[in-house]
């Protein structure tokens, strides 16, 4: 029974336990309490990772610079224009949870309505970011100081050289076995998303599934935005380059992204088409591009963006300027840690919520509440990242003469 159990795709299990906490709640609404240390496990779980996976694959990420390839002009350059995708990518994600508001009205389980304490200073804010304890920030699950420390640990190890490298390998080593321990976790989904979701609607109704709706609506329209005007500017102002060509050219790549759901397994086929139909060279494509399938995450930092501003809505938080600054700092932080797998980024919306002032238990009853139907969501979200690995290749090939626009022009009449 166990090998069938496994053999079902992840996310039909958690479809068939969203439905089952569904029907449990309508017909015994009195069992769900019998039913909460599932839930309550889960969100411990949770909790227990989100800590060090910032921690470690942040840092990971980073030693993986060290290849002299992508250290000089062009690693520069690459690096420079990710971070301004995945800046403005998280401040679509906010713009688009601004005006549609899928959270408002959002019935997350038992949650109460969510005030922030005391509030910070910019200051209090700038100085805490450096902790006095990295173990001790560690042990709070300090978001902000964790990623500064994370950023620290990985140049301090690129810069290090030949000394570093075995540090750097048990960066890539436990960032591997962090990988694998998501993945056994996100097994045991399936009975955390079923006791989650039926103490939501024994709460709440059915009512709690509204807002979904809403949700995936967000998700299209910032997924389009991205791609349709913040990379068709990049090709046309910094590039200066022709869209159209462009967007006939990546079709293959968008399509295998939007189906996999995974940057890692977009590689091969964005390679092929940065050299066969946008005519980037080599040297460019074969840097650029691996390096965007691990910090490359428009869709990530999108939806994480989109996803923080729907639970802060959910949980009646105040919008104050300084939470959308924060919501943007750490959003896109997080985002270039994120491991480019399925679902990945929902851990990493901890580090976002925690910073400003949402606790663990109700970030977990967010992904509870998301995870059933990530699935789409996360197929939709790789699209734009997808399309930002290409752009910011397409764009430093022209920067560094590693173009062949006849090459790249040819799709205009394809």
């Amino acid at each position: 029974m166990l090998g069938r159990w496994f053999a079902i795709a992840l996310w039909k299990r958690v479809l068939a336990a969203l439905a089952l906490g569904l029907i449990f709640a309508l017909v015994w609404p009195q069992g769900t309490p019998y039913v909460q240390f599932m839930g309550d496990l889960f969100v411990r779980a949770i909790r227990m990772l989100v800590a060090p996976i910032v921690l470690v694959t942040i840092a990971a990420g980073i030693t993986a610079l060290a290849d002299p390839r992508r250290l000089g002009g062009l690693g520069g350059r690459t690096i420079g224009l990710f971070a301004l995708t995945t800046a403005i990518a998280v401040s679509v994600g906010m713009l688009v949870a601004t005006l549609v508001q899928p959270g408002v009205g959002a019935a997350l389980g038992t949650a109460a309505p969510h005030a922030l304490g005391e509030p910070v200073t910019p200051y209090q804010q700038l100085i805490g970011i450096i902790p006095l304890n990295i173990f001790e920030a560690l042990a709070k699950g300090d978001m902000l100081a964790l990623i500064f420390v994370a950023i620290l640990i990985g140049v301090g190890t690129v810069v290090a050289g030949e000394p570093g490298k075995p540090f750097a390998a048990l960066l890539q080593s436990t960032s591997a076995v962090l990988l694998k321990v998501v993945g056994i976790v996100m097994e045991a989904t399936p009975f955390g998303v079923f006791a989650l979701i039926a103490n939501a609607v024994a709460a709440n109704g059915a009512a709690v599934f509204v807002n979904v709706g809403w949700l995936a609506l967000a998700v299209v329209l910032g997924s389009l935005i991205q791609i349709v005007v913040v990379h068709s500017l990049i090709l046309k102002l910094l590039a200066k380059l022709p869209i159209l060509p462009f967007f006939r050219g990546i079709v293959d790549a968008l399509v295998v992204a939007f189906s996999t759901a995974s940057s890692s397994a977009t590689l091969p086929v964005a390679m092929r088409v940065a050299e066969k139909n946008l005519g980037v060279g080599r040297p460019v494509f074969s840097t650029v591009l691996p390096l965007g399938a691990s910090i490359g995450k428009d869709g990530t930092a999108m939806y994480v963006g989109l996803l923080s501003m729907f639970a802060l809505q959910a949980f009646g938080t105040p919008l104050s300027p300084q939470v959308y600054g924060m919501v943007l700092l750490t959003g896109a932080l997080a985002a270039f840690g994120t491991a480019p797998v399925p679902s990945a980024s929902l851990f990493m919306l901890a580090a976002v919520l925690s910073a400003v002032g949402v606790p663990p238990e109700q970030t977990a009853l967010v992904v509870g509440f998301v995870l059933p139907f990530d699935r789409l969501l996360d197929m939709t979200r790789t699209v734009p990242s997808a399309s930002a690995n290409l752009v910011v290749a397409t764009t430093v090939a022209r920067w560094e003469s590693e173009l062949d626009e006849e090459v790249y022009r040819s799709k205009a009449e394809a």
